[in-house]
């Protein structure tokens, strides 16, 4: 198991500013047991404010927060398309400041290996998962928690919306065309 160093100033250690006490006041510390780490996985795709708070929620279950992002292969076998590629999500993932690590996610099987490969002791989902992975717990130990969604923000949604612009427009031109194609045919 891994330990977390402490630093300390010289000013803030020991009763006197000599390198021997501050020495000895780091050689009397307790040592703090490894970090929590906690993992999550999603495709993450069209990153949004409620990706922002599911990650923001993970993260405060532990200490540092590796993110399973899946890759455009797995989302193909699960029946989805991604606006953007996995390169862009995972490279979206990494610069938030709530994810320390991003992991390819790329099948429903490797969440085993992944906790235990990671030394992790929570693993997270959103609850519109719960019930799903539960049995992690009794695979690898690790505590199995499952966080509320952000009402009314989902990718789905937005794809939808956007779809249901892309409609709309789609039959706007048709009938811009079509009256066009009535003038044309008048002359």
């Amino acid at each position: 198991m891994g330990y977390q160093v402490y630093c300390f100033s010289k000013h803030a250690v020991g009763t006197g500013n000599s390198i021997e006490s501050h020495n000895q006041s780091l050689l009397n510390l307790k040592v703090k047991p490894t970090m929590k780490t906690v993992i999550t996985y999603g495709t993450f795709d069209l990153y949004h404010a409620g990706h922002v708070r599911l990650l923001r929620r993970a993260r405060a279950l532990g200490d540092r927060l590796i993110v399973g992002c899946s890759t455009d292969e797995f989302n193909a076998t699960k029946g989805k398309k991604s606006v953007f590629n996995y390169q862009d999500r995972a490279e979206i993932l990494n610069s938030c400041r709530y994810v320390d690590q991003v992991l390819p996610e790329e099948n429903w099987e490797q969440k085993i290996d992944d906790v235990k490969d990671n030394d992790i002791q929570i693993f997270t989902m959103g609850d519109d998962w719960a019930g799903k992975f539960d049995f992690l717990a009794e695979e690898t130990g690790c505590i199995v928690t499952y966080l509320p969604r952000t009402p009314s923000i989902s990718t789905t949604n937005f794809k939808g919306a956007i779809q249901a612009l892309s409609e709309e427009k789609k039959h706007s031109v048709v009938h811009t065309v079509e009256h066009l194609m009535s003038l044309v045919k008048a002359l």
